[in-house]
């Protein structure tokens, strides 16, 4: 990080010329609405993980013994395919001529083929879908290890299901989602992969302006100060954690 006060070279490299000038230039416009429109981008597809993954994890949980070890290991194959195969995978998906218009052509739901490929709205089906994964496993391991005897405490108090869960199931799983909305957001918020390949390079993120610096502009000095901005922010989501987590710790001694 040491070359983020540092020039590029005239042909690359770094000319050790002591300055500031790369963080007012990644605060320009062009740059700060790549910044603000990747955190928007990497926030949409960690709250869709969550919705989708809190109640994956909590039935998981819910599983006799037997059947939680054939339910996570259900969650985790994806991991054990190629990244790229599994990005691809979705091209065939969402084409125009895919297999999702195929059904809704052929369910007569629409008349014409919706451009759902190299949109916003692709790129982020696609981070949900790689990164769901860390979003049950934190949650589920929350959620496991919470006694069903705090449940059945609420119920005999008065409470209904849903006051319970509200009140007491889900303030003390609050450890297992913050750790897996950090798991999704962050590599989401530095992902050039899914971007490039379902935005069609319409969706540009910061993972895309970091890596174009490093491999393409041969600004090593400016990639850096952008990665930067990434770690610091990285740097906030772990303190929150450790607020939530050490928050969570002294409610469950009380």
């Amino acid at each position: 990080m040491s070359y983020t006060v540092f020039q590029r070279g005239r042909f690359g490299g770094i000319v050790y010329t002591f300055g500031f000038d790369n963080f007012s230039r990644a605060l320009e416009p062009t740059f700060r609405s790549v910044l603000v429109s990747s955190v928007v981008t990497a926030a949409a597809a960690t709250a869709i993980a969550l919705a989708i993954g809190y109640p994956v994890a909590y039935a998981i949980a819910r599983l006799p013994e037997r059947w939680r070890s054939i339910a996570l290991v259900l969650v985790v194959i994806p991991f054990w395919t190629n990244f790229l195969i599994r990005t691809y995978a979705w091209t065939v998906l969402l084409n125009t001529q895919g297999v999702l218009n195929d059904a809704l052509v052929g369910a007569g739901l629409i008349d014409d083929r919706l451009d759902l490929l190299y949109t916003r709205g692709a790129v982020v089906a696609g981070l949900v879908y790689v990164y769901l994964p860390l979003m049950v496993l934190p949650i589920y391991a929350s959620v496991a290890r919470l006694d069903r005897e705090l449940g059945e405490a609420s119920a005999d108090l008065g409470a209904s299901r849903l006051t319970g869960f509200l009140r007491v199931t889900l303030p003390l799983s609050l450890p297992g989602v913050v750790t897996g909305c950090i798991f999704v957001f962050v590599p989401s918020l530095g992902n050039f992969v899914v971007p490039e390949l379902l935005g069609g390079g319409k969706t540009v993120m910061v993972g895309n302006l970091v890596r174009d610096q490093f491999l393409k502009a041969r600004d090593w000095p400016f990639g850096a100060t952008l990665a930067l901005f990434v770690v610091v922010l990285l740097l906030v989501l772990f303190a929150l954690q450790s607020v939530v987590s050490r928050r969570y710790s002294v409610e469950a001694r009380r």
